[in-house]
């Protein structure tokens, strides 16, 4: 029997692989090649930190990889099951340290979220930093939904199946996300021009 060579694991599709992984390893090496990168990513947005990253990242692969012959599809894809695990670590992870769930989105996610909300212009990096204080003011739900769709760029069915959701409800929960962002980010406007108009007064005031 000739044994697939790296090409040839790559172009197995997920359902494939999962069935030769159950008794083969490099099967299974083949699933970590692929979804190795975007689980790291999903679960450094969600702790804030490399080092803690890449330890739950590792033991999403373990348990997946000691979970690997009892999973059956049943409507929820493997990349979905391996991004369940994740939450769940990442979740055991804030609880036992008791930590504030912070994200340090990257500007970019910043930038691409500009594009959806248009009454900011955040090209300063004070604007930049004004829209990322706006999602970690989110709902968790909210922040891991922006995380799946802005750095792991899932479609909302693939985001669907790893928050046990319909495709429309996901479309649902992003457009109130970011209702509820263009609304923060006026109410945030209207006191930095607040702000601004009073520090003008005064400044006239001692000019007299």
């Amino acid at each position: 029997m000739t044994v697939p060579n790296a090409e040839e694991w790559a172009s197995q599709d997920d359902a494939a692989l999962v069935a030769q992984a159950r008794t083969n390893p490099e099967a299974f090496g083949a699933l970590y090649e692929r979804y190795v990168q975007k689980v790291y990513s999903y679960i450094y947005y969600r702790t804030g930190n490399h080092e803690d990253a890449e330890d739950l990242t590792a033991r999403v692969f373990q348990r997946a990889m000691a979970h690997i012959k009892g999973y059956v599809e049943r409507g929820v894809p493997f990349q979905a099951w391996l991004y369940r695990i994740a939450h769940n670590l990442v979740a055991n992870w804030h609880r036992d340290r008791s930590r504030h769930k912070v994200i340090p989105l990257d500007e970019f996610v910043a930038l691409r979220l500009r594009s959806e909300t248009p009454e900011v212009n955040a090209e300063s990096q004070e604007e930049i930093e004004r829209l990322l204080e706006a999602v970690r003011a989110l709902p968790e739900e909210r922040q891991q939904l922006l995380i799946l769709k802005f750095v792991d760029r899932l479609s909302n069915q693939e985001i669907g199946a790893i928050m046990d959701r319909s495709e429309g409800a996901i479309k649902s929960l992003y457009h109130r996300t970011l209702l509820a962002l263009r609304e923060r980010l006026g109410g945030v406007e209207e006191q930095s021009q607040a702000a601004a108009g009073k520090a003008r007064k005064e400044k006239r005031r001692y000019k007299e």
